[in-house]
């Protein structure tokens, strides 16, 4: 893919305003793993990454099938090697532009260019710029060429306080029984201080090791209540079986 040269309109080609998730989009185009697959959806503008291996064959094969989805043409290995080499050009500290000329000689060139960058945060961020207006490039280039036209995406805006207040009020009207059941608790709980509150110093242990009894019994399990509550047979025998926990 030569993203620095033009690619003319598919001639007699409808244009199509797709609203293009750009972060997305230049993610997926830096991206040439032979195993990854990226589609741009043409009606939201979202893209989805499929990976050989990890996503299910009949869903490539369902997403590659659909007009809706156009495959993504990332840029080659060797066009994001040029870009390094351009930039090279363009650094005027001769120490540096050596050690960046020998970093991407040879394999793993791309990740010891990295390196070298790493130690002169003002050129990094030379790059980085650098970089991404040759990404912007070369995704409008490949837009154009399938008579693509990228329009603003609908903004996403996080509700105010008024409105987030708004919606519970309406959501605590709609369940009264819970909001009973609430207001309740919060009393029997404020009452419950008063009264100890009150009580003799010599009656607080005994209040103490109550509340303790009552936090830490186990509730009857439902069935074993119920055959308390049933008359025994002659032998003294219960008509239900036992409960799961007493076999």
């Amino acid at each position: 893919m030569n993203s620095d040269s033009e690619q003319p309109k598919a001639s007699g080609a409808a244009t199509r305003k797709v609203p293009v998730a750009w972060e997305a989009l230049e993610d997926a185009f830096e991206n040439n793993a032979p195993e990854v697959h990226s589609y741009l959806n043409l009606d939201s503008g979202d893209v989805i990454r499929i990976v050989d291996g990890v996503a299910e064959p009949a869903m490539h094969t369902r997403i590659a099938g659909d007009n809706d989805y156009l495959l993504v043409d990332p840029v080659s290995s060797r066009e994001q090697y040029r870009w390094m080499e351009r930039y090279i050009a363009t650094v005027e500290e001769p120490d540096l532009r050596q050690k960046l000329v020998s970093s991407i000689d040879g394999k793993g060139a791309f990740r010891r260019f990295k390196d070298v960058l790493m130690a002169y945060p003002v050129e990094r961020e030379r790059w980085f710029s650098f970089r991404s207006e040759r990404l912007k490039a070369a995704m409008q280039s490949w837009l154009d060429a399938h008579n693509l036209e990228s329009v603003a995406r609908e903004a996403w805006e996080v509700p105010s306080a008024d409105e987030v207040k708004d919606a519970v009020e309406r959501e605590e009207k709609a369940r009264p029984a819970r909001k009973t059941r609430t207001a309740h608790a919060d009393a029997a709980r404020a009452r419950l201080r008063e009264l100890v509150e009150l009580l003799p110093v010599r009656e607080l242990d005994m209040a103490v090791e109550f509340l303790d009894f009552l936090r830490e019994r186990r509730p009857m399990p439902r069935m074993r209540a119920k055959a308390l509550d049933r008359p025994a047979d002659e032998e003294g025998n219960s008509d239900i079986p036992p409960a799961a926990d007493e076999l």
